[in-house]
């Protein structure tokens, strides 16, 4: 991959800037407000491998609740648990050892499920899990053919498609950020006249909450609590795009990671898994339209669905819970979920499931 600049014409970006600092007419218009993150807070259910969902609304101009522009107020569901089926399930037919092809679209549906009682160890973290077949990092994320679209060439769509893998291994995958570590690099990549976006970043990382969590977009840990386990994460999803507004190349992504974790204490040997899946919208824009800078994206929406990361906390960590934690949580009183479903979208699942009360996750 080419240097960040590269994607954009020397002639092209040169004109954009004379305009933009002339203020003549047609000049890029800077991106208007796109970020506010809205969490909703719910009871914490049974066995809290909770899956927390955040739901974007349809793009709208307006205030409170919702975004200026693109960028869409996010929600949150959480699903605990469903105490009878957190033991190991088989991934499919062909066993755990059969690796899958890179997912290239939606599938029809939810992996296999067989009912052995096998849990992930310590040399077999996976072991049990769907995810066993799945491929390690972003191996695990298909890309798409380029082809030119909008006001990219197909060279530039290609160069623009590895630019938004590599924002997932930085927001997602990277070590350092998994162990709790500001995601400098993922931050770089955003645009940074997104000012509603950094300013919602500063503030979550600062004072996470609710309404400003960094787990909207980045995987972290705190390491003072647990630690991975080896060093792979499975990892299975896709990348698509499309013109955007503008003639920007919009770009979709859907990913499923899969962390397994122990607890930091030495010796430590119960092995969880917290699974997490977002839905990240972003929109490369034409410099000759919207203020940007070179070889970063404008944030459109996303959407984010975690499941043992922590129910109804808000620390900026994701927070798996181990067998103690779960023997003595309340039961959950919502919708079964099975995490590692990707044949419907989150949107849809939301919409089908509803926003409240703690659903149950069916394995872990």
């Amino acid at each position: 991959m080419g240097k960040a600049g590269e994607s954009i014409p020397d002639e092209e970006w040169e004109r954009f800037l004379r305009e933009a600092e002339a203020g003549t007419a047609g000049a890029p218009a800077e991106p208007s407000a796109r970020a506010r993150m809205v969490a909703r807070r719910l009871a914490e259910g049974d066995r809290p491998e909770p899956w927390r969902s955040h739901q974007p609304a349809r793009r709208r101009r307006g205030k409170g609740w919702y975004a200026i522009g693109l960028m869409a107020a996010v929600g949150l569901l959480v699903v605990a648990l469903d105490p009878g089926r957190v033991a190991g399930w088989l991934a499919g037919e062909g066993g755990e050892s059969t690796p899958l092809a890179t997912e290239s679209e939606r599938p029809d549906q939810p992996p296999t499920t067989q009912a052995p009682a096998r849990r992930g160890t310590l040399d077999e973290p996976f072991k049990g899990s769907p995810a066993a077949r799945w491929s390690d990092g972003t191996d695990g994320i298909g890309l798409p053919e380029a082809k030119a679209t909008g006001w990219m060439s197909e060279r530039q769509v290609a160069r623009t498609l590895e630019k938004t893998r590599d924002f997932l291994d930085a927001s997602s995958l990277d070590p350092g950020v998994l162990r709790g570590e500001r995601p400098k690099k993922a931050i770089a990549s955003i645009n940074p006249h997104q000012r509603d976006v950094h300013d919602f970043l500063t503030t979550a990382f600062r004072s996470p909450s609710r309404e400003n969590d960094p787990l909207l977009l980045f995987s972290r840990f705190d390491k003072a609590e647990v630690r991975l386990v080896g060093d792979v994460v499975k990892v299975r999803g896709r990348i698509t795009f499309r013109e955007g507004e503008r003639g920007a190349v919009e770009v979709v992504t859907d990913v499923t990671y899969v962390y397994p974790v122990v607890r930091a204490a030495a010796g430590s040997d119960e092995v969880v898994r917290t699974i997490v899946r977002r839905e990240v919208v972003m929109s490369w824009d034409d410099p000759a339209k919207i203020v940007t800078e070179p070889g970063t994206f404008s944030l459109v929406s996303y959407r984010v669905d975690a499941t043992n990361a922590g129910c109804d906390t808000f620390t900026g960590y994701l927070t798996p819970e181990f067998g103690a934690e779960r023997a003595t949580a309340s039961p959950g009183n919502g919708d079964r979920v099975d995490p590692y479903d990707r044949s419907k979208s989150v949107e849809t699942r939301m919409r089908e499931g509803g926003d409240e009360g703690c659903g149950r996750a069916t394995r872990s």
